[in-house]
């Protein structure tokens, strides 16, 4: 590593990435088996080195070698001889997480700090499921239920399906049908491991953003192999986790060197299916957080996978061989040779199907923030392992982590889920007072109970009414009743009129 960049490899010169551009953002792309791995460990340990503490996803498995010391093989020393290089085989600072608990420290957010786009994201919900959802964060947020856990979001669903009729007054139609789809959607995601994803201690941003006592950066490394099974639930944690990177950070401008570099491998995944409204949120992180001294990089199959308005902000490349046999591969071809300042020296389509594995196409961000032109490079061996580490090495890595103890177990405090099952209990009723003395009392002696208490003499409205209406009837047939017994008394004295039918 040079003074001020991060030696990538050597064309007819060394290509670096300067670490005043570093947070300009980049992309690594690349057909399998083309070495976008190594490329990826030279960049994160080369800015591990130089002070930069580093988040990155290993989908494979393979990128935890980073973790431990390398053992070159002659392939390696012969290429880092041509370059003129003496390796020096070391680790980077390394720190293990995995949404699963099993290969790192756990890794969690809360509900309410994921938020209903991001989570209707996860559920693939609708435009009017996504609008219900809204609705019930909105609700519980008024009346002070914290969504932390999967279970506190059930429970809210719940209260919401039974209140339909009172939240639809206030904020639209509600349907209880819905929030039954919605609960059904959550069940999937349950099953998918989203259980492990919620719930306290969340992560600290800090925590991703340390440094070590001689001033390297952690290497942060998310374990993702089993995630990846789960796509939408992986795509939407590194969403969020850029996105609370970016809510969270201050602004710093353009620094010497980046706060943090975010490497989102399998980056096809955060823009397949993905609504207009989340396309956009994701441009606006990469394009503003780059002032809060964060630096993005894509690592991914095609450079075509990626949305143009996402693209355009990617100044720093590392281009590995692509195939194209078919229509859609050779369209992508020329979008990625498209995308690189021209040298006239080769015709960059023809070079990009040409390069050979560790080989690359390197464009970077010179002093000027410009790309400089496009180079054929051969990639420079990594001094830390390649390859997976063992088990027992993964847990000694993991025994010496500086956030040992503080995710590894969770934590349930009272919550939604306890408040309404709080409100959902019937009030103890009050006791009643024990008679004393008297003929009400009863004999405890003798064994004899007391009497029953007299029932209420409160009555109902209906009750009351029905009572009333008996009174009225009653008297009026009574009135009948004595008109006619003295209607016969004096009878005898007057003449007898004649009915008329």
């Amino acid at each position: 590593m040079a003074d001020n960049g991060v030696l990538i490899g050597f064309s007819d010169h060394p290509e670096q990435l300067l670490l005043s551009r570093a947070n300009r953002h980049g992309l690594v792309a690349g057909a399998t088996g083309t070495g976008k791995t190594v490329t990826l460990q030279v960049l994160a340990q080369g800015l591990s080195d130089a002070g930069v503490p580093v988040f990155a996803a290993d989908v494979k498995g393979d990128l935890c070698g980073i973790a431990a010391v390398g053992a070159p093989n002659e392939k390696m020393l012969a290429r880092a001889q041509g370059m003129g290089l003496t390796l020096t085989p070391a680790a980077a600072p390394t720190v293990f997480w995995d949404l699963f608990g099993e290969a790192g420290h756990p890794i969690r957010a809360t509900v309410s700090e994921m938020g209903p786009l991001l989570i209707s994201r996860m559920l693939e919900l609708n435009d009017v499921q996504e609008g219900v959802l809204m609705v019930v964060f909105k609700a519980a947020d008024e009346e002070g239920l914290l969504l932390l856990d999967l279970k506190d979001l059930q429970a809210a669903l719940s209260y919401a399906s039974e209140n339909a009729k009172e939240l639809s007054a206030k904020y639209g139609n509600i349907s209880p049908t819905t929030i039954a789809t919605i609960q059904r959607n959550l069940l999937v995601l349950e099953t998918e491991g989203g259980t492990n994803l919620f719930g306290e201690p969340a992560l600290a941003l800090a925590d991703i953003m340390r440094t070590d006592a001689s001033g390297k950066g952690y290497v942060n490394i998310l374990a993702a192999n089993k995630l990846i099974a789960s796509p939408r639930l992986y795509a939407t944690f590194l969403l969020w986790l850029m996105s609370e990177l970016f809510e969270e950070l201050p602004e710093v401008g353009d620094p010497e060197k980046p706060r943090l570099a975010f490497f989102f491998d399998e980056a096809h995944l955060l823009f397949r299916d993905a609504p207009k409204a989340l396309l956009e949120k994701v441009e606006q992180v990469v394009r503003l957080i780059r002032s809060k001294g964060v630096g993005v990089y894509f690592v991914t199959q095609n450079p075509a996978d990626i949305p143009d308005t996402v693209l355009g902000q990617l100044g720093n490349r590392v281009q590995h061989a692509l195939r194209a046999y078919t229509p859609a591969d050779q369209k992508g071809l020329r979008a990625a040779a498209e995308s690189f300042r021209t040298n006239p020296a080769f015709d960059t389509a023809e070079a990009i199907q040409a390069l050979g594995v560790g080989e690359a196409l390197v464009s970077v961000l010179d002093e000027k923030g410009a790309p400089t032109v496009v180079q054929k490079t051969l990639i420079r061996p990594p001094v830390s392992r390649l390859g997976p580490l063992q088990p027992a090495e993964r847990a000694a890595v993991m025994a010496a982590s500086p956030v040992r103890g503080v995710y590894d177990q969770a934590v349930d405090r009272e919550s939604a889920y306890e408040m309404l099952q709080k409100k959902a209990e019937p009030e103890p009723e009050a006791p009643q007072p024990k008679p004393h003395g008297g003929p009400w009392a009863g004999d405890e002696a003798s064994g004899r109970p007391a009497p029953q208490a007299r029932a209420s003499n409160r009555q109902s409205m209906g009750e009351a009414f029905a009572k009333s209406m008996l009174r009225t009837i009653g008297s009026q047939v009574g009135r009948e009743l004595i008109r006619g017994v003295l209607g016969g008394l004096v009878g005898s004295s007057r003449p007898t009129r004649r009915r008329r039918y």
